[in-house]
């Protein structure tokens, strides 16, 4: 008997268009496993299992289910974006409880291109932090439970790392989809502004956040990317000869990079090097006041999006966080910052097409109660482990994590790249090759 879970979403799709395997069969296994599994892993706020079930059946009556390139596809959605009929709750309590009634565009495009929404996924408070955890669950990264999925994509990552769907759906506004993805070895994409829609009302932390796949191999993130940017699969191409920077230095000052993830970047550099690039040593001219700029979009968007709520309802993290930023408003919503940080490092990326970095500096902290932790801790232990990613959404340039090694506990560890506005199809090229010369397991061992 084949079993489908723990297949990649090109694996899937192929065999539901041939007729190999049912959508039903392909979803009822998934719902198996995430039964099995994820009161260990915490991946899920809700799942959808007699819908999804239904859903299945709806794709195989399709008239042009011949043409779906996600057919029959399991895929979990983060708990942020609207799901026809499901409540989108945030991970907070502050948050209605009702049915949105219709899809987020994205999950819109997902399902037209054949997928099946099995579930929503957990995410912290207004996926304010980089550690999955609230009052609604908490995600544990399925390579060691001990530890956080990270955040905010937390839910979407785990769920994916433990085989329970192929692919999943997060967003990333200051780091929200590659630090989940780094810890649990998944690769993923945060796309240049505009490339994937942002979905009209929804909030976008004044332009930073933009939405994007989880997934275990680059031809599966390949593979959603040009579903969620309404485009055709670009063709698998080698990248030609490319100018590399690799980096090791924080953007933030006082934060240093742990050895595995130095390491991690060395042995990407090697990769490519081999591969025929030029790689090279350049740091790009962080200003000092990134570390301010960043706090201030952070907490800017975290207010923005509280304004709504009962602040009676929100943790106490949440309620202070939200507090700071309400003075960056109107700074923060003007980009003036942002424009001046694209103008002071656009030179570099003149220089050099990619720039390669470690994705974090440090492991996960521990999978726990964060919320009932002071602000100031959790601010702590965001910015000391996963500094290297927030420039990136103050420039809305594109930006990857991808497997590279492992870290001493066996857990994955990882590398980010990053390119020019309109480079996506570079980066996963890029990420072709390093999978290619360096190939890692795709889902952690659970049974």
């Amino acid at each position: 008997m084949t079993t489908w879970a723990g297949r990649t979403a090109a694996e899937i799709s192929a065999a539901v268009r041939e007729k190999r395997v049912t959508p039903r069969e392909v979803v009822a296994e998934h719902l198996a496993r995430i039964e099995r599994l994820d009161g260990r892993v915490g991946a899920f706020r809700t799942v959808r299992a007699e819908a999804a079930l239904a859903e299945a059946d709806e794709v195989a009556a399709r008239a042009d289910f011949a043409e779906l390139p996600l057919a029959g596809v399991p895929v979990a959605v983060k708990d942020n974006l609207a799901v026809r009929g499901e409540s989108r709750r945030i991970g907070s309590a502050a948050t209605p409880d009702t049915p949105a009634p219709q899809d987020h565009v994205t999950v819109a495009r997902l399902r037209a291109a054949g997928a099946v929404v099995v579930g929503l996924t957990n995410v912290p408070e207004l996926c304010v932090f980089g550690t999955t955890d609230g009052v609604l669950g908490i995600a544990r990264n399925p390579w060691d439970p001990t530890r956080s999925a990270g955040g905010s994509s937390g839910g979407s990552a785990a769920a994916v790392a433990a085989g329970m769907v192929p692919i999943a759906l997060g967003n990333d506004g200051m780091g929200s989809l590659r630090i989940p993805a780094a810890n649990c070895g998944l690769v993923t994409i945060k796309p240049g502004q505009g490339v994937v829609p942002t979905g009209d009302g929804d909030s976008t932390w004044f332009g930073m956040s933009e939405n994007g796949p989880l997934a275990t191999t680059v031809e599966d993130a390949r593979l959603m990317f040009s579903v969620l940017a309404g485009t055709e699969p670009g063709p698998v191409s080698a990248p030609g000869v490319l100018r590399v920077a690799v980096s090791l230095r924080s953007p933030l000052a006082g934060v240093t990079i742990s050895r595995p993830y130095a390491a991690a970047a060395r042995d990407a550099a090697g990769l490519l090097m081999r591969a025929g690039h030029q790689v090279r040593r350049a740091d790009p001219p962080y200003p000092l006041s990134l570390a301010t700029t960043s706090l201030a979009h952070w907490s800017a968007g975290t207010a923005a999006d509280a304004r709504p709520l009962d602040p009676r309802l929100l943790t106490r993290r949440t309620r202070v966080h939200a507090r700071l930023g309400r003075p960056f408003l109107r700074t923060v919503s003007s980009g003036a910052s942002r424009e001046q940080l694209r103008r002071r490092l656009e030179p570099f990326f003149t220089e050099h097409d990619v720039l390669l970095t470690p994705a974090l500096a440090r492991r996960s902290p521990k999978a726990g109660p964060w919320h009932e932790r002071g602000w100031l801790s959790n601010v702590l232990v965001n910015t000391n482990y996963s500094p290297l990613t927030p420039a990136w959404n103050l420039t809305g340039w594109p930006a990857m994590s991808v497997p590279c090694g492992t870290l001493p506990s066996g857990a994955p560890c990882a590398v980010q790249l990053v390119g020019r506005p309109g480079t996506e199809s570079r980066l996963l090229d890029l990420a072709g090759q390093l999978e290619e010369r360096n190939p890692w397991q795709r889902t952690a061992p659970m049974d």
